[in-house]
């Protein structure tokens, strides 16, 4: 059996491959370090600008601790066809009250399970990308997909 051939990818439409890999998958896999050991475990991020993606926590979690101690991160979206997209970065807790707000109103299992934006057990990470990857099932090579 022959293996298949990935169709050829036009570098402009990178961007536009990352993102509709990661508009189709809701519970991306998030890696984190604890200690020497790697962690990964999904999430339901509660906000995506771009390839900036917001993460909402609880301080009891914990990658909670494991952030704290090293804030580089990795999420890994994969879609129905299997093309995949990982987004290396930097998670940083987000302070700015407009931007929870937002978040909170946008997000009825938030208000629903916490009850508050001022609930002390509250944490929301911004993850600022540092490296986008795509790619296709099959091709077994990425391609870095531009930030801007």
């Amino acid at each position: 059996m022959s293996q298949p051939q990935p169709e050829p990818i036009d570098p402009a439409r990178l961007p536009e491959l990352a993102r509709a890999v990661i508009a189709a998958d809701h519970f991306p896999y998030l890696a984190t370090i604890d200690g020497d050991q790697p962690r990964v475990r999904p999430v339901s991020p509660v906000r995506t600008d771009g390839f900036t993606v917001y993460v909402a926590n609880l301080r009891m979690y914990h990658k909670t601790a494991e952030i704290a101690a090293n804030p580089n991160v990795e999420l890994c979206y994969l879609d129905d066809k299997h093309d995949q997209v990982r987004i290396t970065g930097v998670a940083e807790v987000v302070t700015e009250r407009p931007v929870l707000q937002e978040i909170w109103d946008a997000n009825p299992l938030l208000r629903q399970y916490l009850g508050s934006l001022e609930n002390p057990a509250l944490i929301v990470y911004r993850i600022r990308p540092q490296q986008v990857r795509f790619m296709r099932e099959w091709a077994l090579n990425y391609h870095d997909v531009p930030l801007s």
